[in-house]
């Protein structure tokens, strides 16, 4: 069953730790069949060195195992609550607890516009939102993560296409995407830029970048008039 998306959740998640975003299973990538309203994941704790692709376990969207004979990455119900929401737009969720992305996080700072490397991806500051209440996490830690990102994105009117990430305060990344892969490629940029926010602030503290260089560099790979590639 989805055994062509099992295979793409699989390379998503070995490509985490290629790209060292990923160590021992600190992370996990997911993908949303629109059609079945299906979501493939990783299973919990099963390490990268021995994981397949028939690892891959596949939940609908209440958490009900589909089909897997391991448990469910411990994240999932965050992973369902955004397909919840977003299903309609996106079709795969990343998690790590990648070094630059992860220090801003837990700094609790957005990640500022400060060039066009960033702008080249997202449409802004990268958000770092508040971190959750003693009872949510008590209550359903992972499901409140999902509430808090959904909410914060509709609270701030952020554009969950033009800004496919978001950090959580004293955790961590989240990156999204209209595919596994390309949420996996927004998770890689979204470090990248984290570190290179880093350096800049290091360097200079008060650096913005030019709306009319924002909108240049965004647009001309995502607008309607995009000229960018083949």
């Amino acid at each position: 069953m989805l055994e062509n998306l099992k295979e793409k959740v699989y390379q998503a998640n070995r490509k985490l730790v290629d790209e060292k975003l990923v160590i021992l299973t600190w992370g996990n990538a997911s993908a949303f069949d629109k059609d079945t309203k299906l979501v493939v994941i990783k299973p919990s704790g099963v390490s990268y060195a021995t994981m397949k692709a028939e690892d891959m376990v596949i939940v609908d969207l209440d958490g009900n195992i589909i089909e897997g004979k391991y448990k469910p990455s411990s994240d999932t119900p965050t992973h369902l609550e955004i397909y919840r929401a977003w299903g309609d737009v996106i079709g795969g969720v990343v998690h790590t607890h990648s070094t630059h992305a992860t220090a801003w996080a837990q700094s609790g700072i957005d990640i500022p516009i400060q060039g066009t490397t960033h702008a080249d991806y997202f449409y802004g500051d990268i958000p770092c939102l508040g971190v959750l209440t003693q009872s949510e996490v008590e209550d359903n830690y992972e499901h409140f993560t999902g509430v808090k990102i959904i909410s914060e994105f509709t609270k701030r009117k952020i554009n969950i296409v033009e800004i496919q990430a978001c950090l959580l305060t004293g955790h961590g990344p989240f990156t999204w995407g209209s595919t596994v892969d390309k949420a996996v490629e927004n998770s890689i940029v979204l470090e990248e830029i984290a570190k290179m926010g880093l350096h800049t602030l290091q360097l200079n503290n008060t650096i913005k970048l030019p709306q009319y260089i924002l909108d240049k560099h965004y647009l001309r790979k995502h607008g309607k008039n995009a000229y960018y590639g083949q």
